[in-house]
């Protein structure tokens, strides 16, 4: 799934050669806007033609395609229990079967679809542009509760500890008990959000269009720190890979930046020749991240050195994914790429 946990931590579960090497590339219709989800051995992406693609992550071989309603865009696959779940523009969500591709099930909001969805157990949780929080019943698609919010929910839900948090355009991050759907509680973030919000050790950590980052107390339900770059001010619009220490994203003022995740204080940044979309990706000690001038970088998580680059040619927006020791992201001109060894 996007960010590839239900807390959105954004670290690779599975190691990475030391050196990669493009191993195939697939070429969809239209732009590859979204993170591609990778399952036993399957990579499924979505693209901008709406179509729903399952790839072979050995060969880069196409085994089907879904034809969702319409685009699909920043709405990345889930996959859990063998159907793979996305939403699309046209405000359809959709449950497909994993193996072949055929439709499940299908549930209609009143707005976009741009979150990604977040399945823990037999629930589903994902936002829409009619304001509203959903969790479904993964098997059935069935409404167990919805959540109106006060603004288009953009972002993917965080799920951790039986809550489901949620940051969005109404500039509030919300904690929504994930079994009865009722508001805990909810924090000011002082602007909207496109970002998604990541949990860990009791902190939430989310980049706004305020250009600053936010890492949020849960158990004081208060803001612990406020990062803004002294120089360069521009929104935030990357989810953040969150470690242990520190926390990694991309801003569009074309800079990565990594923080101490217990004071917010700068440990070091990266400059891009573009805006910086892409969520980057940890693994291990490297930092894999997309920029909108169509490169790929992977960084030293320590230091930020530049440690590889490859580039593609157009932007990449999309975040990279990783699984069975190879890494793939897709670009704004539909060319998925595959990286091993």
């Amino acid at each position: 799934m996007f960010r590839g946990t239900a807390w959105l931590g954004g670290l690779a579960t599975s190691p990475l050669p030391a050196q990669l090497r493009l191993k195939w590339k697939y070429q969809a219709k239209d732009s590859i806007e979204s993170s591609a989800a990778i399952a036993d051995d399957v990579v499924y992406v979505g693209s901008m033609d709406g179509v729903l693609a399952a790839i072979d992550l050995l060969t880069g071989q196409l085994r089907w395609q879904y034809q969702a309603t319409g685009p699909i865009q920043e709405s990345s696959p889930s996959v859990r229990g063998g159907v793979v779940f996305v939403g699309d523009v046209n405000g359809v969500f959709h449950a497909v079967d994993a193996a072949t591709g055929k439709l499940r099930w299908t549930f209609k909001t009143d707005g976009e679809i741009r979150s990604s969805p977040n399945v823990v157990d037999d629930r589903v949780y994902f936002g829409s542009y009619d304001q509203n929080l959903y969790c479904l019943s993964a098997s059935t698609g069935r409404v167990i509760w919805k959540y109106t919010t006060e603004g288009p929910v953009h972002g993917t839900p965080a799920v951790d500890g039986g809550v489901v948090y949620i940051s969005g355009c109404d500039e509030t991050l919300r904690a929504i008990d994930a079994a009865t759907g009722r508001q805990r509680y909810a924090v000011p973030l002082g602007a909207y959000t496109g970002a998604s919000a990541s949990v860990r050790d009791g902190k939430a950590f989310v980049g706004t269009f305020g250009n600053e980052v936010l890492a949020i107390d849960l158990a004081r339900h208060a803001v612990r720190w406020t990062y803004r770059h002294p120089a360069r001010s521009f929104p935030f619009y990357s989810s953040a890979a969150v470690t242990a220490d520190r926390i990694v994203l991309g801003g569009r003022d074309k800079l990565v930046h990594c923080l101490d995740s217990a004071t917010g204080k700068a440990i070091w940044t990266f400059l891009t020749r573009a805006r910086v979309e892409s969520s980057p990706l940890v693994s291990g000690d490297r930092v894999f991240v997309g920029s909108n001038d169509g490169v790929l970088y992977e960084l030293a998580l320590a230091s930020g050195k530049k440690l590889w680059e490859f580039t593609a040619g157009a932007p990449l927006s999309a975040s990279p994914a990783v699984a069975a020791g190879r890494l793939v992201i897709g670009s704004q001109d539909g060319v998925l790429y595959c990286f091993g060894v």
